[in-house]
């Protein structure tokens, strides 16, 4: 076996036309330096592939391994790192406490159900100014009406709190209520939510909604306004 289909990959077996190499074996443990051709045998001998690790040092790096597995693993690592950055912080903002209008408000509402159910967690955010810092309950309450619509999809991970002028809180996405969500409802019109709240709503620190269907928010939760 050479090289990988398509020639991408490191080099493998009889593709490793330098000579001497550094050899790790089977087990991880340094050889050293040795003639290619005898870590080749060595690799043969116990059923592995000999494969180069490290091209840009002299000698080069190679290690006796299976292949196949790495090829496996290094894949099932690069998808869960795509996971990874796939979920991101997405901030709804919330305008003024006082002055926010509540049709502005379930924009926002169904902006952020939309990224709940993308994966995504939702940091919210109010704002105060001057005296509205005297009423701060006004701002609370009305975070707390968009908590509660947010936990049809998703969990309260960290409870709103206020920090100068800002009162923030931080939902995270619940895959179960999103699978449950999607049963009841289909994937295509998960795609398609928020259609009025991507086009309306400057104030989210995020990438444009998808266009279609509005997200329905559950009953339960109807607007408290």
């Amino acid at each position: 076996m050479g090289r990988p289909e398509g020639g991408f990959g490191p080099r493998i077996n009889d593709r490793i036309r330098i000579t001497p190499i550094r050899l790790i074996d089977e087990n991880g443990e340094m050889v050293g330096v040795v003639e290619t051709d005898e870590a080749r045998r060595r690799a043969m001998d116990v059923g592995l592939d000999l494969v180069e690790i490290a091209a840009d040092v002299r000698p080069p790096v190679c290690k006796i391994m299976d292949f196949g597995k790495y090829k496996y693993e290094q894949s099932k690592k690069d998808r869960q790192g795509k996971k990874s950055k796939a979920s991101e912080m997405k901030e709804v903002r919330l305008g003024r406490s006082m002055k926010i209008d509540p049709h502005d408000v379930e924009i926002r509402v169904q902006q952020a159900l939309r990224f709940l159910l993308e994966g995504n967690k939702v940091q919210l955010v109010a704002s105060y100014r001057g005296r509205e810092l005297a009423h701060k309950e006004i701002g609370e309450a009305k975070m707390d009406d968009v908590i509660k619509k947010l936990c049809e999809l998703g969990r309260l991970e960290s409870a709103p709190k206020l920090a100068g002028k800002r009162l923030t809180a931080i939902i995270a996405p619940d895959r179960a209520k999103a699978d449950s969500w999607r049963r009841k409802h289909g994937d295509s019109k998960a795609a398609k939510a928020a259609e009025k709240g991507a086009d309306k709503a400057p104030a989210v620190d995020a990438a444009p909604a998808a266009s279609g269907e509005r997200l329905q928010v559950p009953a339960s939760a109807a607007k408290s306004d």
